[in-house]
């Protein structure tokens, strides 16, 4: 029995490492950004007495600490592995996401409170103030949303630091509406209600970050692979007779992990096999980090057969 670990390409590690140094340079951006403006939004949600101002701000606060967690994940995830934490430190990123998650819907329901008291009694507020002062929080959001495109698809810790900008800009829209409402109508209700529609949007948006992360937490299979397949794809590679302990799991966004118990051929040489295997998990699945464990035929129970 030979437990042999699939050989790395180096290139990809090297790719991982300047994805997250380019992601440290966007989340640095968009941290003195959002940091700019958060005071400018604090005091203009005083000055009119506007919820959805203070909401939009209390979210921007929210956002800077998401960004400097962000970022201080990334930076922990580049750390080398210690004879403790094997796989070295990339789940912080994971953590990160959980957390801005989670703080979203935390701020969600402050929001949904303080509304429900304002429509009890809906206070006087600013609209022209609190459109302009709006509007300025929205040109910062979009700006910062634009710094982040590029890796919101790929980690799910910036997916976390994109999610708050969004929800924010969205507070921002949402703020306008209301400031336009009241400065044209005397709407003063408009104030909570944006504020609540605010609240449902952050709900929402970070329900999927949520999910994504605790499935990575909990090493399920990524959602964009078929076990089945990588299965049947194995079992149809020359020389293999059986797959068993098949293993899909996600380290952190964007390294996918793999462990299997392979039964050969016999006179084939576990490393021809193991050739084959990782040429076939490369080639048709992007899988990477795979440790396979070549076993003689009947060794283990509940092997699956080709």
């Amino acid at each position: 029995m030979v437990n042999t670990p699939t050989p790395q390409p180096s290139h990809s590690h090297d790719h991982t490492a300047d994805a997250r140094a380019a992601g440290s340079r966007r989340l640095i951006i968009v941290l003195l950004l959002a940091g700019s403006y958060m005071m400018a939004e604090v005091v203009g949600g005083l000055l009119t007495n506007s919820l959805a101002l203070l909401a939009d701000a209390g979210h921007m606060l929210s956002d800077v600490a998401a960004l400097a967690l962000a970022l201080f994940a990334i930076q922990m995830s580049r750390k080398a592995p210690t004879p403790r934490r094997t796989y070295g430190f990339y789940r912080t990123e994971i953590l990160a996401a959980l957390f801005n998650g989670a703080t979203l819907v935390a701020i969600s329901i402050y929001i949904f409170v303080e509304a429900y008291r304002r429509f009890q009694s809906p206070p006087e507020v600013e609209g022209a103030l609190m459109m302009a002062i709006a509007t300025g929080g929205l040109v910062v959001n979009l700006i910062g949303l634009w710094v982040l495109r590029a890796g919101r698809e790929n980690s799910l810790n910036e997916r976390g630091a994109w999610l708050h900008v969004m929800t924010d800009a969205l507070g921002s829209m949402g703020a306008i509406v209301g400031g336009l409402a009241i400065w044209q109508f005397g709407w003063y209700w408009a104030d909570p209600a944006v504020s609540i529609a605010i609240g449902i949007l952050v709900v929402f948006s970070s329900w999927n970050l949520l999910k994504e992360s605790v499935a990575v937490l909990m090493e399920s299979a990524p959602s964009h692979l078929d076990v089945d397949a990588i299965r049947d794809a194995m079992l149809a590679t020359p020389g293999v007779i059986s797959v068993h302990d098949l293993h899909v799991w996600s380290i952190t966004s964007g390294m996918t992990a793999m462990s299997a118990h392979v039964c050969g051929e016999s006179g084939l040489t576990n490393t021809t096999l193991l050739n084959r295997l990782r040429r076939c998990l490369h080639e048709g699945f992007g899988i990477d980090h795979t440790t396979l464990q070549v076993e003689p035929h009947g060794y283990a129970e509940g092997e699956v057969h080709a």
